[in-house]
């Protein structure tokens, strides 16, 4: 099975890719969305964020733009359904080169900042996008403490460089200017939520479907999974939602 299918069965139990619970998610969308009229996804997988926005948002027009469409058909398709289709635009694209039309009200960025090369760069390109009254949501992982062998051993062979500590991501957000109005940073609870949710959907798909050539594959996938989460990168990788303002130009860049 490809990559794609299996995030997909990953996060069918759980649709927002990241460790951030239900109530979190709505919380964090009546601050960047709430009774705005634009909001655009950066990086938007297959437009989750979106739809749930379009859903407490009447008047809210939406924008998605990622590398890859997988999932948008699905979207689309349940957005029809919820009737706000009209309102809801996924672009297949590469982010960086995105060119928008007129400032957003609201622009998010939750787990993207690898397609930008950094959080350095996710700032500057959201900036680019964002009305000068407008927010930004961005979601990016940090190191709770330094990592060890046995979390970057778990994330696949991470190179420490990938993420700062907190005191250093809110830092380089403060330097290109932005004010934070907001943060959450997940709890263990959201984390273990998200872990057993991407690890027990694909298990139960592959037990149900035996006969299924890609069954066993997946299993080992999940195992492998499983095993780097509980024997690594668990309680040694956090993850912060920051509702930012756009505030005064960017004074030095990290």
């Amino acid at each position: 099975m490809e990559r794609s299918g299996l995030v997909r069965l990953a996060h069918s139990e759980h649709p927002i890719a990241s460790p951030l619970s239900d109530a979190r998610v709505d919380g964090l969308l009546d601050r960047t969305t709430g009774g705005r009229g634009s909001v655009l996804d950066l990086g938007c997988g297959d437009g989750t964020w979106l739809l749930r926005a379009l859903g407490r948002e009447p008047g809210l027009t939406a924008v998605g733009v990622d590398t890859s469409d997988v999932g948008f058909e699905e979207t689309l398709a349940k957005a029809a359904a919820a009737g706000v289709a009209d309102r809801l635009t996924l672009v297949q694209g590469d982010v960086r080169e995105y060119v928008s039309e007129a400032p957003f009200d609201a622009v998010l960025s939750v787990g993207s900042a690898y397609a930008f090369g950094g959080l350095g760069p996710t700032l500057e390109a959201a900036r680019g996008h964002l009305a000068a009254d407008g927010v930004l949501l961005l979601g990016d992982c940090f190191w709770p403490a330094p990592p060890t062998a046995a979390v970057l051993d778990g994330l696949g062979g991470l190179s420490v460089d990938e993420y700062l500590d907190l005191p250093g991501t809110v830092d380089v957000v403060a330097r290109h200017g932005w004010a934070t109005v907001h943060g959450h940073v997940s709890t263990q609870e959201e984390w273990d939520d998200y872990e057993w949710a991407w690890t027990g959907a694909p298990a139960r798909w592959a037990v149900e479907n035996p006969h299924h050539p890609d069954a066993h594959e997946v299993l080992s996938a999940v195992e492998r999974h499983r095993d780097g989460w509980l024997q690594g990168y668990r309680g040694g990788l956090g993850f912060i939602s920051l509702v930012l303002h756009p505030g005064r130009a960017a004074v030095t860049s990290p």
